[in-house]
């Protein structure tokens, strides 16, 4: 009996620890995350919503996985930028403008991984490296 309660004892805590692990590409997604949690809070909650639900008329949701995830890729330009075109989003056009913001690729890197795996995305991780390539093809 005291073998089989060393033994389970063990092997929950092997199983315990590898669980627990993680990979530095998820620890590098999840710190991106929390900062562009902060980012969307201090930037963009107060147009887009707590829960990216938009602002009536004036401003779009951000919960449209369809749209978020083909236009991935116009994100950086659409944050750096500002956006002055009409966007068509759950089927409703949208024809306010959004103002630029002046932020570091980095900020830009984590606040899309912020809106693109949350509010029910799960898009995955988002470097600096893309915001940089995505920005020299805005349109």
């Amino acid at each position: 009996m005291r073998k089989l309660i060393i033994l389970l004892s063990f092997s929950f805590t092997v199983i315990c620890i590898f669980y627990s692990c993680q990979t530095a590409d998820s620890v590098q997604r999840d710190a991106y995350y929390v900062n562009g949690r902060d980012l969307y809070i201090r930037h963009c909650q107060n147009c887009h919503g707590e829960k990216g639900e938009g602002l009536g008329e004036l401003t779009p949701p951000l919960t449209d996985s369809i749209f978020m995830k083909q236009n991935k890729t116009q994100l950086a330009c659409f944050i750096k930028n500002g956006v002055s075109k009409p966007l068509t989003i759950h089927g409703k056009v949208y024809e306010g403008k959004m103002p630029d913001f002046n932020l570091a690729p980095i900020d830009i890197a984590q606040l899309i991984v912020y809106i693109t795996n949350g509010f029910g995305h799960k898009q995955g991780m988002y470097t600096p490296e893309q915001v940089a390539a995505d920005l020299n093809k805005c349109r």
